[in-house]
């Protein structure tokens, strides 16, 4: 037997280097986000993108690699904790989405479980979050759901008040719609963005078109 392993083919090395590239450079977007003090939005945008290209490019199993070996590189310059993060919800939407569109899912089917992950992601992340600084972060969403209610109880002129589980719900619709416009974001960026790359994803319905109302780049 030969103790040489047999040569990698153009299109297996290609796919090394290219999952290697998008990986690191998520890597380097989850570094961004958590150090730098500015652009926090772009980055939060530009997250879960490179890995669902490189799954609309080279496949599934390319993706999951790809964000294993994110994770693997976090976990090693950040810690076992803000490491591992980067997959609530970030990692989780890459996946999803890189493999909703590689099948032509509508965007409603693709949008909609979205939402959910980037949903139940966010509250894993404040747990977490939460644990790690010892303060319970959900006060903040907490207080700003109650600010909204009250708000719209004052502008509708409503004669009530609203106790603690009416806040809690309006807190978590604060996040859920957060997500909607998040998710839907994510969508139109890689709409126009991928057909660049050779990599275009399914075009929006018609009810959705309007939002979408830039021509592919």
């Amino acid at each position: 037997m030969s103790s040489h392993s047999a040569p990698l083919s153009r299109r297996q090395a290609v796919r090394l280097v290219e999952g290697a590239y998008l990986a690191a450079t998520t890597g380097l977007i989850w570094l961004a986000l958590y150090y730098l003090p500015v652009g926090g939005a772009l980055f939060r945008l530009a997250l879960p993108l490179p890995l669902a290209l490189l799954q609309l490019r080279r496949g599934g199993r390319a993706g999951v690699e790809g964000l294993v070996v994110a994770v693997l590189l976090l976990t090693a310059l950040m810690g076992p904790v803000r490491g591992p993060l980067l997959l609530f919800p970030y990692g989780l939407l890459s996946l999803w989405l890189g493999w909703s569109w590689c099948r032509g899912w509508s965007w409603w089917v693709s949008w909609a479980v979205g939402v959910v992950l980037g949903t139940v992601g966010f509250l894993v992340r404040v747990l977490v979050l939460s644990l790690l600084v010892g303060e319970n972060l959900w006060v903040v969403i907490t207080r700003a759901g109650a600010a909204l209610l009250d708000r719209l109880i004052t502008v509708l002129q409503l004669p009530m008040t609203p106790d603690l589980g009416e806040v809690q719900l309006m807190a978590l619709v604060l996040v859920v719609v957060q997500e909607l416009i998040y998710v839907l974001a994510l969508h139109a960026l890689a709409f126009w963005i991928f057909p660049r790359l050779r990599s275009p994803i399914p075009a929006p319905p018609a009810a959705l078109h309007a939002l979408v109302a830039l021509d592919p780049l």
